[in-house]
C-alpha cells in the first residue's frame, strides 16, 4: 500500500501534467475552443455592420450593482470585437439617442422577474428587466442576435425561463479528479484556493450566465464530507464570490454522514436532536461566508453512499432534516431519487418509484426531488423514468447528463439534444394526453413553486472546456432548454453552429445535418432496438458478455438477458411488471410486442431470435442490420465534416476529423463484439448483405481486456 505522503505527491504531479498539458493548448494561433459561442467574431455584413455602428455609443444603465456591471462590460466587450467601436457607460439621464439603455422596471410588469425585453424606444435600443439578472440575460441575447448578423430594424425580441433553477452538477473531487470527466482535471483549483481565484472562473460563469443558467453544484454527488470543513468553506466562498457577478448561485452536494464522520457524533440519525443541531449550525456557517448559498444537492442510500435509511428513516426523513436547517435562509435541498438495492430478483427500472412515490406529499416545501431522465442511468435511449407524473405533491426536478458516460466519453460525436428533447416532450398522461414530462418538471402540471433542470457538467480543464469540440454543443444544447424546452434541438444546433464554428451556410446545414442523426447512429452500432448498459466498469469498452459483479446490476448480462430463445428484458406483467408503473395509456403504447416502437422494443420484451418485426426482418436481421448500418454511418459523418472544411478553423477541423476517426473505428469495434456475442445465442450467420467480422469473440474479448488494462 502506498505511503499518504506518496499519495499526495503522486496527485500533486498528476494535477501538475495536468495543468501543463492544458496550458500547452493555448498556445496554438487557431481556434483553439476557449471562447466557446461567445466569440464575438467581427460583423462582415456591411449594411448590417452600418446599422449596428448607430446604436454604439454608450450604455445608459439604471442601477449599480454587480451583475449590472457584468453586463455592461459585456456589452463593451462584444461591441468592441463585433464592430470595432468603443462604448462608454454615462449616468445622463438627459434625451440622448444611439446608445444602448438598461433599463430596471417596476415589479408590476408583465415580464417575469429573470425575463427582459429587447426593443427599439426613443432612438436607442433599450433592455429592460425587473431584475439585474434579467438585464444580464437580455444583454446576452442582442450579443447573440448581433453575432448572427441580424438586423436590429423592427427589433423586439422577450424571453423569460420556464423553469426556476436552472443548474449544473459538476462530479469533481478534491484531489482535481472528475468522476466520469473525460475533459482533463476540475475548473476548481482547490489547493491554490482561497487565495488565488483562476481567471477562468469568470469565462465559465460568463457561458452560463449567456445560457440562463443561474447555478452550479461544485462536487461530487459521492462528496467528501472534507466540503463541509472551514478550510473548504471559505474556497467555495472564493468561487461564490465570482459567480454571483454572473447572477448564479453556488451550491454543494453534502455526505449525509458528515456529523458522524467530521462533526465526531456518534450518529448521523436525521432525527436525532443533535444531528439536527449540527446541520442548523453548518448551514449558519455557509451562509455567513456566502450570504446567496444555494442549498444541498444530496445522494443518499445509493451505490453504497450512507443516508437516511441506515437509521431506519426515510428519504422524506432525511431530506425535511436538512431543510428544517435552511429554514432562515432562500436555500433549497435537492434529493436525488437515483437508488437501488442489490436484489438479484428485482427490476431496478422499479427501484426509484417504489421508493419515493410513497413519499409524495411527505417532503418539506423547500425539497426538490431530483430524477435521472430515465429509469436506470443515463442509456443513450431509455423510456421516461415513472416517477413524473406520479408525485402530484412533490416537485420533481429532471436530472440529465451532458458528459458522456455512456455516449463513448471525448471520442464520440453525440447531440445530445434529442436525448433532452425526447423525454421532455414524452407523455406521462397523467391528467389525459397533454401531460408531459415537460409540464411536470416547469411546475404547469402540478403547479409547482419551485422547479428544476440539472445537468450533469462536461467541462474539465482542456483549453476548449469539453475535450470534443462538438460537445460544447450539449453544454450550450441544456442550457437553452432550461430556459425554454420548447425550443426544437435543430433551432439550438443552427445557433451554437453559427455562433461557434462558421457563418457559411452551406457548411453550417452539413454540420448541422450532422449533429441531429449522430445520436440515432450512436445508438445504432451501441444499443439498437432498446438494447442497455452492455459495457461495465469504466462504462466504455464493449463486454456484453460481462457475468460477474458484486450485484447482479453490476454485470451486462443483467440487462440485455439473452439467451438461447431470445434478447430483451421483459418488463411486462409476464415478466418484473415495471410497466404497471405507468399510466394505462403508457403501458398500451409498450406493453404489445407487437405494437412497441422498435426503439423501446427490448427494453420492455424478450424477443425470439426468429420473430419476425415491423421492418418485415427477423429479430437477429434487424439487430445485424442496426448495428452495421449504425457503424457505417460514421463514415457519412465524416464526409458530412469534410464538406464543411474550407469554411471552419484549421485546428478544430482537424480535432474534430481525427476523433471522427476513432469513433469509426471504436464503432466497428462495438458492431463486431455484439453480433459476435450475441450469435453464440441466435446460432444465425451474419446476413449476406454484411461481411463477417475479421476478428473472431475471442480476439475481440482480448482487445477490450487490454482496454481495461490502461
Amino acid at each position: 500500500m502506498m505511503s499518504r505522503r506518496f499519495s499526495v505527491l503522486f496527485i500533486a504531479f498528476i494535477l501538475t501534467i495536468s495543468v501543463f498539458l492544458s496550458a500547452d493548448a493555448s498556445a496554438s494561433d487557431g481556434d483553439d475552443g476557449y471562447r466557446l459561442w461567445l466569440r464575438y467574431e467581427p460583423v462582415t455584413d456591411p449594411v448590417v455592420k452600418g446599422e449596428y455602428l448607430k446604436f454604439s455609443a454608450f450604455i445608459r444603465q439604471s442601477g449599480k450593482g454587480e451583475i449590472m456591471q457584468s453586463a455592461s462590460q459585456e456589452l463593451q466587450k462584444g461591441f468592441k470585437s463585433l464592430v470595432n467601436r468603443n462604448i462608454s457607460r454615462t449616468n445622463s439621464s438627459g434625451n440622448m439617442s444611439g446608445g444602448i439603455v438598461f433599463k430596471l422596471l417596476p415589479r408590476t410588469t408583465s415580464v417575469d422577474d429573470e425575463g427582459y425585453r429587447i426593443q427599439l424606444a426613443g432612438g436607442n435600443v433599450e433592455i429592460s428587466s425587473k431584475s439585474e439578472s434579467g438585464i444580464l440575460y437580455g444583454t446576452f441575447a442582442l450579443l447573440k442576435h448581433m453575432q448572427m448578423q441580424r438586423p436590429l430594424k423592427n427589433l423586439n425580441i422577450t424571453g423569460s425561463p420556464k423553469v426556476r433553477y436552472r443548474m449544473l452538477n459538476h462530479w469533481d473531487n478534491p484531489d482535481g479528479s472528475i468522476e466520469r470527466g473525460y475533459a482533463g482535471s476540475s475548473l476548481w483549483k482547490w489547493y491554490e484556493l482561497p487565495e488565488r481565484v483562476d481567471p477562468r472562473y469568470m469565462d465559465y460563469a460568463r457561458a452560463n450566465a449567456s445560457l440562463g443558467i443561474n447555478g452550479t453544484v461544485l462536487n461530487n454527488v459521492n462528496a467528501s464530507a472534507r466540503f463541509m470543513s472551514q478550510e473548504y468553506i471559505v474556497k467555495v466562498a472564493a468561487i461564490a464570490d465570482v459567480m454571483r457577478r454572473y447572477g448564479i448561485k453556488t451550491y454543494l452536494s453534502v455526505y449525509f454522514a458528515a456529523p458522524k464522520t467530521l462533526g465526531g457524533l456518534p450518529t448521523s440519525d436525521p432525527l436525532d436532536p443533535s444531528v439536527r443541531a449540527w446541520w442548523k449550525e453548518k448551514v449558519a456557517q455557509i451562509y455567513k461566508e456566502i450570504p446567496d448559498f444555494g442549498g444541498f444537492l444530496v445522494k443518499a442510500n445509493s451505490e453504497g453512499e450512507p443516508g437516511p435509511q441506515d437509521y431506519g428513516r426515510t428519504h422524506a426523513d432525511g431530506a425535511n432534516m436538512l431543510a428544517e436547517a435552511f429554514s432562515p435562509y432562500d436555500g433549497i435541498v435537492i434529493w436525488r431519487a437515483f437508488v437501488y438495492k442489490a436484489d438479484p430478483n428485482a427490476d431496478r427500472f422499479k427501484a426509484a418509484y417504489e421508493e419515493f412515490v410513497p413519499l409524495d406529499g411527505k417532503f418539506d416545501p423547500k425539497v426538490i426531488v431530483q430524477v435521472k431522465n430515465g429509469p436506470i442511468d443515463f442509456q443513450p435511449r431509455e423510456p421516461f423514468s415513472p416517477l413524473f407524473g406520479n408525485m402530484p405533491k412533490t416537485p420533481l426536478g429532471i436530472e440529465f447528463q451532458l458528459t458522456q458516460e455512456y455516449l463513448g466519453f471525448a471520442t464520440h460525436a453525440v447531440y445530445e439534444a434529442a436525448i433532452f428533447k425526447e423525454c421532455l416532450q414524452s407523455d406521462t398522461y397523467v391528467n389525459g394526453g397533454g401531460s408531459t414530462v415537460a409540464k411536470v418538471v416547469d411546475g404547469s402540471l402540478h403547479g409547482y413553486a419551485r422547479t428544476l433542470m440539472a445537468g450533469v457538467a462536461n467541462t474539465g480543464n482542456v483549453r476548449n472546456w469539453t475535450g470534443h469540440p462538438l460537445a460544447q454543443a450539449n453544454w450550450y444544447a441544456f442550457g437553452r432548454l432550461s430556459w425554454d424546452h420548447q425550443l426544437s434541438a435543430e433551432q439550438i444546433a443552427q445557433e451554437w453552429t453559427e455562433l461557434t464554428l462558421t457563418r457559411n451556410r452551406k457548411a453550417r446545414e452539413n454540420i448541422v445535418d450532422l449533429m441531429l442523426r449522430s445520436r440515432e447512429i450512436y445508438v445504432d452500432y451501441n444499443t439498437p432496438l432498446g438494447l442497455s448498459r452492455p459495457w461495465m466498469g469504466v462504462h466504455f469498452a464493449p463486454e456484453p458478455w460481462q457475468n460477474k459483479g458484486s450485484r447482479p446490476d453490476w454485470t451486462a448480462v443483467y440487462y440485455h438477458r439473452a439467451d438461447s430463445v431470445g434478447l430483451g428484458f421483459d418488463r411486462t406483467a409476464a415478466g418484473s411488471n415495471a410497466l404497471s408503473q405507468y399510466r394505462p395509456e403508457v403501458q398500451k403504447q409498450w406493453n404489445d410486442p407487437d405494437k412497441t416502437p422498435l426503439s423501446y422494443l427490448l427494453w420492455f420484451h424478450h424477443i425470439g431470435w426468429g420473430k419476425k418485426l415491423s421492418t418485415g426482418n427477423t429479430l437477429w436481421d434487424e439487430l445485424c442490420g442496426r448495428l452495421y448500418s449504425g457503424a457505417d454511418s460514421v463514415m457519412w459523418m465524416q464526409k458530412k465534416w469534410d464538406l464543411a472544411k474550407g469554411n471552419l478553423d484549421a485546428q478544430v477541423y482537424t480535432d474534430v476529423a481525427e476523433r471522427l476517426k476513432v469513433q469509426r473505428r471504436e464503432a466497428i469495434w462495438w458492431r463486431n463484439a455484439w453480433v459476435l456475442y450475441l450469435q453464440t445465442f441466435a446460432k444465425q450467420p451474419i446476413p449476406k448483405d454484411f461481411q463477417p467480422p475479421k476478428q473472431t469473440l475471442d480476439e475481440v474479448k482480448k482487445s477490450v481486456n487490454i482496454y481495461l488494462m490502461r
